[in-house]
């Protein structure tokens, strides 16, 4: 075999067309092995003599794509002091763009002896070879015909993102074929995209890609991680998300993937894990990071090196000073970008990201990189604003070039809904994009991703069915999970053949839905929530990967009735700007209160004004908000003002109906109703009891005046249009 010095760069395996260049960071190494293994199994070591600070490289000339690989480091084991290399183990190449195999657990991939009382405080390494047991990097082929592809670029207050899960959202789909269901393969196919089409999702966020390992103690249990958030490989796809191989062959799918995606003006946004790895705490396996450069990876206690510093619950936490270590989350955000064409990422518990040394810091040098760099500061960067470390909840605290998940708002708006007192003036402030959050730093409504579930949590379906969690199938004695889930199961927990208990679960589906969709800011759907999907109340399917996770496909005659509501609701939001508006209103950050400008007006149900006695009434539960399409203080592409329709929307979370009178004809002289989450037209339920007969106009009469009264069901909304626009 012939052996040739290399080059420093690019990190990892990097295919030229004629042979491949590998380099590997390590200063903690003394000396360095690529090993190449062979089909059978077999083991050929190549020492790496070339080092240029602290990178190990070496360049071979007959290796091509699909080959399988390795490291062993050789240095310092004293995890006394943060130093834990083992050459007994197989490592995992930090750069690889792919992974062969599974690793099932055994032994030989931690690094210290199980019969040792110490167990990973021990001085003594544990020396059986993890090769067999452990996943091998595979050289890839980076060529690809991406044809004509390119990415779609919604803008933010255009943009519906649709969180879903590789696997759930298509394994049990009639029209994908079975052997592609759960794959990228079945993301891209025609009955996929065209569900996503038709709902009027405009990106669809895929929960992690990257290659994740299975948590031994869950297959001990017969349980799986479901969710993937166990990284070990942040430039590879997932190899079992893959319907053709795992040597390389997973590069090509998801590929193909983005590109159908794209065809369809779908843009693909990835929910990334870069706050910690699959290689958990000090009682850990030994797979990559650790083995290569524990103290450059990871950050260890202050005194304690033996130990991890963790803020993410996970075991570890990245060390986000180290500059090897901001070069590879910098190296594998662009190589997404230009590479893999995703147009834009949601960092998981991104507060972490933040603590440069101990506090959360939005100066700190990962914000830095991303602010200055040309290709990923020009794609979506959505954060979930907090971890589990002191202070670590930052909503409204990210810098100007951020979104974030707004966990006030889902808060909000699930307290609203079921009932609870005082919540009127801060509803209102996140229906109108949460200024008070994100005004003050200078950024606008899409800093606001609004959300009421995710995957974290209830299916919206259980969030109106449980008032508490059923986690039992996860085999933590129903320990895990949220306990406070401001949830409401209307009256009955879990499944019930009660009419009116159901129609209640039903509209209460209905109203939040409308919230989220006609709110400032930027929506998310949660996959499933738009057909009813139910997970039986367990709020933490991290470990099912199941029926209970997974999207049924097989809807009843009240599920397809959902889905035609929530399309509904999209084409309206996608058809007026003044439901997407890319400016916050002129009123009050308060509450969304009086606007000078006239484009937003808030009103008691009576149609006077709100006043301060009105926004501070605990036991208040109805409002109605006045979006003046007239007033929108917006110019389109082409520098035209955007005049827009008017609307009306009446919120009554009120347990029993409520009369709204139209406001005077200064705000509109004709309302069209366009949503009754109380009509008629949702009663799929034949055995449903007929709701009480309504003392005025009901809303299905189409068109109210000035004036007029308009009775609003109990626990309802009702969405009203003046197709003229304010005559001011």
């Amino acid at each position: 075999m012939q052996i040739w010095p290399g080059k420093p760069y690019p990190f990892g395996a990097t295919y030229d067309g004629s042979g491949v260049n590998f380099a590997l960071f390590s200063e903690a190494a003394t000396a360095v092995q690529l090993c190449l293994i062979d089909d059978d199994g077999a083991e050929t070591r190549v020492d790496m003599p070339e080092c240029d600070a602290f990178i190990w490289h070496v360049y071979l000339p007959a290796v091509q794509p699909g080959q399988r690989y390795g490291y062993r480091v050789h240095g310092p084991y004293d995890p006394a002091e943060g130093s834990r290399c083992n050459p007994a183990k197989l490592l995992l190449d930090p750069y690889a763009k792919a992974f062969d195999g599974q690793m099932p657990g055994h032994p030989s991939l931690f690094g210290y002896d199980f019969a040792d009382a110490e167990g990973g405080l021990s001085q003594n390494p544990q020396t059986e070879d993890s090769l067999g047991h452990t996943l091998l990097s595979v050289v890839v082929n980076p060529y690809f015909d991406w044809g004509k592809d390119r990415a779609p670029g919604h803008s933010y207050h255009e943009t519906v993102f649709y969180e879903a899960h590789v696997m759930g959202l298509t394994r049990l789909h009639p029209g994908v074929p079975e052997q592609i269901r759960g794959t990228y393969a079945g993301i891209a196919h025609p009955a996929t995209i065209a569900h996503l089409s038709d709902l009027g999702v405009t990106a669809i966020e895929l929960m992690p890609v990257h290659q994740f390992v299975q948590d031994f103690n869950l297959l001990d249990q017969g349980l799986r991680n479901y969710w993937g958030y166990n990284t070990i490989g942040f430039l590879a796809p997932h190899n079992a998300y893959a319907a053709r191989g795992s040597r390389g062959e997973q590069v090509a799918e998801f590929k193909t993937m983005v590109k159908a995606l794209h065809e369809a003006d779908i843009e693909v946004i990835l929910d990334v894990v870069y706050n910690h790895t699959a290689e958990g705490n000090h009682m850990g396996p030994t797979l990559a990071f650790r083995g290569i450069d524990n103290e450059a990876y990871y950050r260890l206690v202050a005194g304690d090196l033996a130990h991890y510093y963790d803020t993410t619950g996970t075991g570890n936490s990245l060390l986000m000073r180290n500059p090897h270590v901001l070069q590879l989350i910098m190296d594998s955000l662009r190589y997404w970008v230009t590479e893999m064409h995703v147009d834009g990422f949601r960092f998981d518990l991104a507060a972490t990201l933040a603590r440069q040394f101990h506090e959360v810091d939005k100066l700190s040098a990962f914000f830095d990189l991303i602010q200055q760099d040309p290709v990923v500061s020009q794609v979506k960067l959505i954060a979930e604003p907090w971890d589990l470390g002191d202070g670590g909840y930052q909503v409204g605290g990210f810098p100007p070039l951020w979104s974030e998940w707004n966990g006030k708002f889902r808060d909000t708006v699930r307290d609203f809904w079921r009932g609870e007192q005082a919540t009127l003036g801060e509803f209102a402030s996140r229906f109108t994009g949460s200024s008070d959050l994100y005004a003050h730093s200078g950024r606008r409504p899409m800093a606001s991703v609004n959300f009421i579930v995710a995957h974290d949590g209830f299916t919206l379906a259980d969030l109106v069915s449980y008032n508490d969690k059923h986690n039992e199938a996860n085999h933590e004695d129903n320990r895990d999970g949220e306990s406070h889930n401001r949830s409401w199961n209307c009256g009955v927990e879990g499944p019930t053949d009660d009419p009116e208990i159901t129609a209640l679960r039903a509209r209460q589906q209905r109203n939040m839905l409308t919230t989220l969709l006609l709110s400032q800011g930027v929506p998310m759907l949660a996959h499933g929530d738009e057909l009813g999907r139910t997970q039986q109340g367990n709020n933490n399917v991290y470990c099912q990967d199941n029926e209970l996770a997974w999207i049924d496909w097989e809807l009843d005659k009240a599920q397809q009735s959902l889905l035609s509501f929530t399309r509904q609701l999209v084409m309206l939001r996608r058809a007026h700007p003044v439901l997407r508006r890319r400016r916050f209103f002129a009123g009050s950050a308060d509450h969304g209160g009086e606007s000078e400008v006239g484009d937003i007006a808030w009103f008691e149900p009576d149609g006077t004004h709100m006043d301060e006695a009105a926004w501070a009434n605990g036991f208040a539960k109805s409002l109605m908000a006045f979006l003046n399409g007239s007033a929108i203080r917006e110019v389109d592409s082409r520098g035209e003002r955007i005049v827009d329709d008017s609307f009306l929307v009446l919120f009554n979370a009120h347990h029993e109906p409520i009369d709204f009178t139209i406001p005077a004809d200064a705000y509109g002289d004709e309302w069209l109703v366009e949503i009754d989450t109380a009509g008629p037209e949702h009663d799929v339920a034949p055995t449903r009891k007929p709701a009480p007969k309504r003392k005025a106009a009901a809303p299905t009469s189409r068109a109210f005046a000035p004036g007029q009264i308009l009775s609003v069901q109990a626990r309802s909304v009702v969405v009203l249009r003046n197709p003229l626009g304010s005559p001011g």
